[in-house]
């Protein structure tokens, strides 16, 4: 076994098991000894599945040795987070609602990804019901920030983040609802893809708002994010040789998007703009001002569908849960039936307008998230800065489930510091493209 395959791109990995350098088994068997030892193991792993692991990698070692490989990934282990059902192995959703909850089925997504070799380590820590863009779980685990050990991950893939940045799994599979897989990759220095709303299927994922839930990838460059989305579709990743941003065409966003930016944020973003435009890449700045009317639509049809989801469970025990995410969920109570009605039908207008003003841009681009990770000790204690801090985070993210975008996040090369790429719907592939030159271009 070997140390230096627990910092190593998935897609490397899987390049090593295909010239016969790398064993499935044995590689397999690092990541589980990585996660058993490292102090900070059980933060950020709710469970380890050692038996299905060990099995799924003796399959994809026999498939090796045959020359039967199904895919660049196969036998190749990941992790996923706490909402991905798994059979046999219980599935909490960080919440104590739903503790002892084990599923007989794989989520669909999990299924297809097995069906193409891939290894599931195990269960990631997540935000309690995906209910934050902050990580901080006081009822299961707040897993660790890779560049301060005094502030949270990101959430709510916290865990499958923190999966990666410290080693313990090459690549992490979350989800994304109102900024969940990019904000923990931007703040732990990592690529993120939030897919399309129903790219992806939902079968057997705990919900939050299902018509804006969305599954995607948390990695260490492009390359593993485009395998890893082919992995769950069962179908063949976008080709990215050959991307180059000569000719791409950026607008940078800036109605919302860069107010009140942090300092660090806003040196990360600027200096990343200007590699971006000496790569070859034409930037622009616009302002569309639908985006304030959309985000002013967000409160009703995020939580009204969220409690709507989850009251009958939520009120038979709320005292399990943590305050501060029962308040969110209690909060969409106040909305009414034709509130959140005429709410959708006025977002699929506003839709169709960002639709038209950004066709002719490659991506718009914004910081991922304003701020930097805030101190989990004083989210704590004081209500004010977590409630500030949390729709901070989400702000810049939540535009793109707002237009039912696809987004990319990158790093920049100052911690903790993400810049988004946002498409059309359904326009991974060429999303993909423009982030693999953006990202030689980031260095």
């Amino acid at each position: 076994m070997s140390t230096k395959w627990l910092w190593m791109t998935a897609a490397d990995l899987g390049r090593g098991i295909d010239a016969g350098k790398i064993h499935p088994m044995e590689l397999t068997e690092a990541f589980l000894d990585a996660i058993a030892s490292h102090e900070h193991g059980a933060r950020i792993y709710s469970r380890t599945t050692p038996r299905r692991a060990r099995s799924m990698a003796i399959a994809a070692a026999d498939r090796a040795r045959s020359g039967q490989r199904i895919g660049l990934l196969d036998g190749v282990p990941i992790s996923w987070k706490d909402l991905f059902d798994a059979a046999g192995a219980p599935c909490e959703a960080g919440s104590a609602l739903l503790a002892g909850r084990v599923p007989q089925t794989d989520a669909e997504v999990l299924r297809v990804a097995t069906a193409q070799g891939l290894v599931c380590l195990g269960k990631t820590h997540m935000s309690e019901l995906a209910f934050s863009g902050l990580g901080l779980n006081p009822v299961t685990a707040t897993p660790p920030n890779v560049n301060d050990p005094g502030a949270v991950p990101g959430g709510s893939s916290s865990g499958a983040a923190a999966s990666v940045a410290f080693g313990l799994a090459p690549a992490g599979i979350g989800s994304d609802t109102g900024g969940s897989v990019r904000i923990p990759a931007a703040w732990n220095d990592l690529v993120g893809l939030k897919t399309t709303s129903g790219r992806l299927p939902l079968a057997g994922v705990v919900p939050l708002c299902e018509k804006f839930d969305t599954i995607g990838p948390l990695a260490r460059c492009v390359e593993d994010c485009t395998l890893l989305l082919a992995a769950m579709e069962g179908g063949r990743p976008a080709d990215l040789t050959g991307s180059s941003l000569k000719g791409a065409r950026f607008l940078v966003l800036e109605t919302l998007a860069l107010d009140g930016l942090r300092e660090g944020p806003a040196a990360g973003f600027d200096g990343a703009v200007d590699r971006l435009a000496r790569a070859g890449a034409r930037v622009e700045t616009g302002k569309i001002p639908e985006v304030i009317e959309a985000m002013a639509l967000a409160p009703v049809l995020f939580t009204a569908e969220a409690y709507g989801i989850w009251r009958d469970t939520i009120e038979q025990a709320s005292g399990k849960m943590y305050p501060r995410i029962l308040d969110r969920f209690r909060s969409g109570a106040e909305f009414r039936a034709v509130d959140y009605v005429a709410a959708w039908r006025r977002l699929g207008e506003l839709r169709r307008i960002w639709a038209q003003k950004t066709a002719q841009f490659d991506a718009v681009i914004l910081p991922t998230a304003p701020n930097l990770p805030p101190d989990a000790a004083r989210l704590m204690q004081d209500d004010a800065y977590y409630v500030t801090e949390n729709l901070l985070a989400l702000r810049n993210t939540r535009i793109g489930n707002m237009f039912g975008l696809c987004a990319l996040t990158l790093p920049t090369g100052h911690p903790s510091c993400g810049i988004s790429l946002m498409a059309g719907p359904g326009q991974e592939e060429r999303l993909l493209r423009s982030g693999a030159a953006a990202e030689r271009a980031l260095g």
